[in-house]
């Protein structure tokens, strides 16, 4: 039986890893796994690059950023898997998030909610020449630091000149937001949770509420590793479709929250992950609840499907901040870093019903919708942003900067006119 060393991050959404493990499946398909706890998502960087792993749980950034060169220590990698649908918030700290509500009661109420809130707070600060806020994210080519960036964006702040942006691994969030290190973060379950817990921060918005059912985190390993053991590497995305059916079921989530409460995995109070597994979000402290029953997506709406246009999405966003600052072929980096034909691979030897387009518009379904394959029906859920705005990877493929035919690009232009 193949023995391999996976890594991940301890957070929420490294369920199926941790299903897959304690569950036997990995076992099922001839693959003895060893799981190692990373306390930083550069740490589990590190040791793909050393050899030390043989596959990781990854922020869905982070391959694609190899890629193109712009996270030059990490080696060639590729996902076959995405490992789930949102699961993370933007979190205030119980003292900005005071000066929220005491500037606009009636704002601060209003759900979602938009960084039209910290506006004023921002031009106060700015005339009495206070620092700007200082917010967090747990990696420069996170989701989370996507996200952050986005919800300012739509309300008119630039992230880069009206605030301080800086990284902080996620088990570490929390404190920082206790010792009022950083005024805010985006980071992923359990931890926006247990800072409510501990009256030190209040979510402001879910990841979900910001975009319905956005890409979060990939299983990924180096691509020399799937050329050279593809028979391996297929066992394990089976081994990771089928904890993730079990990981979405309800009738199992609260076995799943007392497994990942134990310190070898997330080490959270059960009880917490739970309620955020369930959707019933605590949103601060003596507050109402929010109900977001779609806040952990493990397995329905093709979750696990890597999609070429998340892929995209993501390098057109680096292109946005500045992170690339030569524009590339968005849809060739994507196609070689997410590979659908591995996940049909793998999912038809199951008898899983898979997509067969490697695209897909983003932001026009503010309600599930029905996605017809030739191996079944997949129900799909929504996929709205929250300023109404659409991603059409097609539309990408018609901004090509035709300068350089054997090597299309495409321009910054075509992004401003995508505003993506």
């Amino acid at each position: 039986m193949t023995a391999l060393r996976i890594g991940f991050v301890p957070l929420t959404d490294c369920a199926i890893l941790a299903v897959a493990q304690t569950k036997g499946f990995f076992r099922r398909h001839g693959v003895a796994v060893e799981l190692a706890r990373e306390v930083s998502w550069a740490s589990l960087r590190d040791k793909l690059m050393a050899g030390a792993l043989d596959g990781a749980q990854l922020l869905a950034g982070m391959p694609l950023a190899a890629a193109v060169g712009i996270d030059p220590v990490a080696p060639p990698l590729l996902t076959a898997f995405s490992l789930g649908l949102n699961g993370n918030a933007i979190t205030l700290s119980a003292g900005l998030w005071a000066r929220v509500v005491a500037a606009d009661p009636a704002a601060a109420r209003r759900r979602p909610l938009t960084a039209d809130v910290l506006r004023p707070l921002l031009d106060a600060d700015r005339r009495a020449g206070r620092a700007p806020l200082h917010l967090a994210m747990v990696y420069p080519f996170a989701a989370h630091n996507y996200a952050l960036r986005y919800w300012l964006a739509a309300a008119g702040i630039d992230p880069d000149r009206d605030t301080r942006l800086s990284v902080v691994p996620p088990p570490r969030m929390v404190d920082a937001l206790a010792d009022g290190v950083i005024d805010g973060c985006c980071v992923g379950e359990p931890w926006s949770s247990l800072a409510v817990q501990r009256g030190v921060g209040r979510i402001a918005i879910a990841g979900y509420e910001l975009w319905n059912n956005g890409p979060e985190k990939v299983f990924a390993v180096p691509r020399r590793f799937a050329e050279r053991n593809p028979r391996t590497h297929l066992a394990l995305v089976r081994a990771l479709l089928e904890a993730a059916a079990w990981t979405d079921a309800p009738e199992n989530r609260a076995e799943l929250a007392q497994l990942l409460a134990a310190d070898h995995y997330v080490g959270a109070p059960a009880a917490l992950i739970a309620a955020a597994l369930a959707g019933d979000i605590a949103l601060g402290a003596g507050e109402a609840r929010a109900t977001l029953p779609d806040f952990h997506v493990f397995h329905r709406y093709a979750a696990n499907f890597p999609w070429v246009s998340h892929g995209m999405w993501f390098l057109l966003q680096m292109l946005r901040w500045g992170q690339l600052e030569t524009p590339v072929d968005v849809a060739a980096v994507a196609s070689e870093v997410y590979r659908p034909d591995l996940y049909r691979e793998a999912a038809h030897e199951l008898g899983i019903a898979a997509p067969d387009v490697d695209l897909k518009r983003e932001g026009l379904h503010a309600t599930p919708w029905v996605l017809e394959t030739g191996t079944g029906s997949i129900t799909m859920g929504a996929d709205a942003f929250l300023d109404g705005r659409v991603f059409d990877p097609h539309a990408v493929m018609t901004y090509l900067d035709d300068a350089s035919p054997s090597a299309p690009r495409v321009s910054l232009d075509a992004l401003a006119a995508l505003n993506p």
